[in-house]
């Protein structure tokens, strides 16, 4: 495990990067949290990293970096497989179908799917940023499930209500509804205020 530094006295936010298209979204969540100085726990699946080397200009050296701690997705004696680790939540950035799957089922085979689990057993935040389109039956059905079970389901949607001039605003914009549900304060986007209104 890599260790850069000790916030154990700030929210720490597990993150998981799992093995769909989109992966540059878990990246960039991962510098949102370093930007505010936020304790994060990375846990990247094997589908994931060579992803990452297809779609983005990040090695993975680098993308394990960005998080206050890294941890093998083998590690299954890590902190956060544990329910007495306290925790803000933990994201699954992207989850792909078989990352939600698994968690809808309790096959909590490697530390990312065990982190979840716990998250769900403990009552702790756990959102999924899953990512496939259209969508079976099959998948909306493991959808309705993790939420029942707790999770929240947040497919990154296209947000165009702000009028945004740039693909970072529409990812920033998904990255701020994330730290929402965590309780994170942030200003990653512009909320609405009504037509037309004086609110500020």
């Amino acid at each position: 495990m890599e260790h850069k530094g000790s916030l154990s006295s700030r929210k720490r936010v597990i993150v998981g990067i799992s093995g769909a298209s989109g992966v540059f979204l878990g990246i960039r969540f991962l510098q949102i949290l370093q930007s505010l100085s936020l304790e994060s726990h990375l846990v990247i699946t094997k589908p994931a990293e060579g992803i990452i080397e297809h779609e983005t200009s990040f090695s993975l050296q680098e993308v394990r970096s960005l998080a206050t701690h890294f941890h093998s997705n083998e590690e299954l004696f890590a902190p956060i497989a544990s329910g007495s680790f306290l925790t803000a939540g933990m994201v699954v950035i992207p989850c792909s179908m078989k990352t939600l799957a698994a968690i809808a089922n309790g096959y909590s085979e490697n530390l990312l799917l065990r982190a979840a689990d716990v998250c769900l057993k403990e009552r702790k935040k756990l959102v999924l940023v899953t990512r496939e389109s259209p969508l079976n039956l099959i998948h909306i059905e493991n959808m309705q499930r993790v939420t029942l079970a707790g999770a929240i389901v947040l497919p990154p949607v296209l947000t165009l209500y702000h009028l945004p001039h740039s693909m970072d605003q529409i990812i920033d914009h998904i990255m701020g509804k994330i730290l929402d549900l965590l309780g994170i304060e942030n200003e990653m986007y512009e909320r609405w205020k009504g037509k037309n209104s004086s609110f500020k």
